[in-house]
């Protein structure tokens, strides 16, 4: 059940409203099903509508009338509540839905249980589906109503409802989503040819100049040089920014003059504070490497993106959000970079995941800097060509939009998981999209059949119990040849297959054969180890150490025993 509340000034004019049947088709047999004391006289069950109207409004309106006599009513005395059910639900009887009213009335405090001043109220019927709740908000005694939070303390009393009626139970939020557009603006978006409102654009507008900003000035310079978007800072006395509003030109209102909205407009997370605490966590990356190498931003990206899985399984909640929310901003900053054909399927998974990346918790932004860093990195260069470490990015970008989903399955954020699952399906679609064609080319790079045979040896050393579903991927071939590159680099294939295998579960993976051939590319650009390297690693793989016990030779199981060659690590 969905409750919807909302205040006025008519007591008239919302009774005429919810007897009406000529403007409002959808309206059939209207009727009171409960009011304050049983004994409010129903307009829907008399032979004069118009007389029995007036009679209900005079006696709604009494409390208010007295209080205005003493300057003491509220300029919005009507309290309107409209509760819907589901279209799966059963048809409630009329006993029902007044018992419904009451627990609202009760809850919402418009008339408290025992309460014999509490507010003068009735329940309109005039659908199958839904009921509204008329009241004016003066008390018998004449204060006003304490009806504050109503609309959660409604929503708490309608989930256990739900429950106790065995109706659909809504998915329900915990006030950090932002805000729908409303009926009026997808009107008017629709009548002017755009799929999203005013609102919507400007929000996606704001994430994507923050994902790419790595300070408050150059997030107000990308903002104000966007085409089609208006910008007005506002400022403190003393000169500091205190926040901003935007507008889309074109966009007005019935003066035309633009609609302007703040950051917490647009998302609970683009205030201005909340956009400069972001910023401010942002590991800045050196233009300059003195004596070593620029270590590519996409590989420190994606090594990020691929610990957050591990992030989320500590117990550090705060740290857990964080990275989320600089995972969507990686999200946000992707169709920057992608080419033309991926950007539609990548803004929707980060429209989707925006949701995803708000809860209760509060993030503690400095735990996620190095992602940030490597992410406004990558926008200040080229996307290679062969579309490897879009592929490489997004296979991660996957397992840990999973992860993201059970981490809110466990601390019951239901809106937020529904995003998770639906990223899952739009960022898939790009992944398969971008992978095809770097996968297609290492594929048809098979090596021998003398070093294939030797990489089915490692892996089924390596992996035993995932080994059957690599060898049967349709991707091994792409595999076999990352290996053997990695192999011809200097590597040992062996050891990375290990090393690949420890970053993090394959239990996620839809295909291990893509997860491991780009876990593997990724930690083959490191650079090999010298000669003089692998000789010591390999004495200390054969020396057992000092300080480990020698376990008796009756003891320690035979080398082509089960326990050995089903080992995984």
């Amino acid at each position: 059940m969905i409750a919807k509340i909302s205040s006025g000034k008519d007591t008239a004019g919302l009774i005429r409203y919810l007897f009406d049947t000529k403007k409002a088709k959808d309206h059939t047999d209207p009727h009171l099903v409960a009011s304050w004391d049983g004994f409010a006289p129903d307009p829907g069950r008399t032979g004069d509508l118009d007389a029995t109207k007036k009679l209900l409004v005079a006696d709604l309106d009494l409390h208010v009338k007295q209080a205005r006599r003493l300057g003491r009513a509220p300029e919005k005395h009507v309290w309107h509540c409209s509760i819907r059910a589901a279209e799966t639900d059963r048809i409630l009887s009329d006993e029902e839905w007044a018992d419904i009213a009451r627990r609202i009335v009760v809850a919402t405090g418009i008339a408290p249980e025992g309460d014999p001043d509490g507010c003068r109220w009735v329940a309109v019927r005039h659908a199958p589906d839904h009921i509204h709740i008329a009241a004016t908000k003066v008390r018998g005694d004449l204060r006003s109503a304490r009806h504050w939070n109503d609309y959660l303390t409604a929503d708490r009393e309608l989930a256990t409802i739900e429950k106790e009626y065995g109706l659909r139970q809504v998915v329900r939020g915990d006030r950090t989503a932002a805000k729908r557009p409303t009926r009026a603006e997808q009107e008017k978006a629709r009548r002017a040819g755009h799929d999203r409102t005013a609102r919507e654009r400007l929000r996606a507008t704001v994430r994507t100049a923050v994902a790419a900003a790595t300070s408050t000035q150059e997030f107000i310079r990308l903002l104000t040089d966007t085409d089609g978007v208006l910008v007005d800072v506002k400022h403190f006395p003393s000169g500091d920014v205190r926040g901003y509003t935007v507008a889309l030109e074109g966009d007005t209102n019935w003066a035309v003059e633009p609609i302007w909205y703040s950051g917490s407009e647009l998302a609970p997370d683009l205030s201005f504070p909340k956009i400069r605490e972001r910023l401010e966590a942002t590991d800045s990356q050196p233009d300059d490497w003195p004596g070593q190498r620029r270590p590519s931003p996409w590989h420190q990206a994606i090594a990020a993106v691929e610990r957050i899985p591990h992030h989320l399984d500590q117990t550090d909640d705060e740290a857990a959000q964080a990275h989320l929310a600089a995972f969507g901003e990686a999200l946000d900053a992707l169709p920057l970079l992608a080419p033309q054909a991926l950007r539609t399927q990548l803004r929707k998974a980060a429209t989707t995941f925006e949701r995803a990346t708000r809860s209760r918790i509060q993030a503690e932004h400095r735990h996620a800097r190095a992602l940030r860093g490597a992410v406004r990195a990558m926008l200040r260069e080229p996307l290679p060509k062969d579309g490897t470490l879009l592929a490489m990015f997004l296979d991660s970008a996957l397992l840990t939009v999973i992860a993201a989903a059970r981490w809110h399955d466990v601390r019951r954020h239901e809106q937020q998981i529904i995003a998770s699952r639906q990223t899952v399906i739009n960022l898939q679609a790009a992944y398969e999209q971008a992978a095809a064609e770097p996968l297609a080319a290492l594929a048809q790079r098979r090596p021998p059949q003398h070093k294939v045979d030797r990489h089915i040896r490692h892996i089924q050393q390596t992996v035993p119990e995932h080994a059957e579903q690599v060898l049967d991927d349709p991707a091994f071939d792409a595999l076999a040849a990352a290996l053997t590159d990695a192999e011809t680099a200097g590597h040992n294939p062996q050891q990375l297959l290990q090393q690949a295998a420890n970053q993090r579960t394959l239990d996620d993976a839809r295909s291990l054969a893509k997860t491991l051939t780009w876990r593997i590319n990724r930690l083959a650009q490191r650079p090999a180890p010298s000669a003089r390297a692998r000789a010591a690693q390999a004495r200390s793989t054969a020396r057992p150490l000092a300080t480990q016990p020698r376990q008796p030779a009756a003891e320690r199981p035979h080398p082509r025993s089960p326990e050995v060659s089903g080992r995984r690590r």
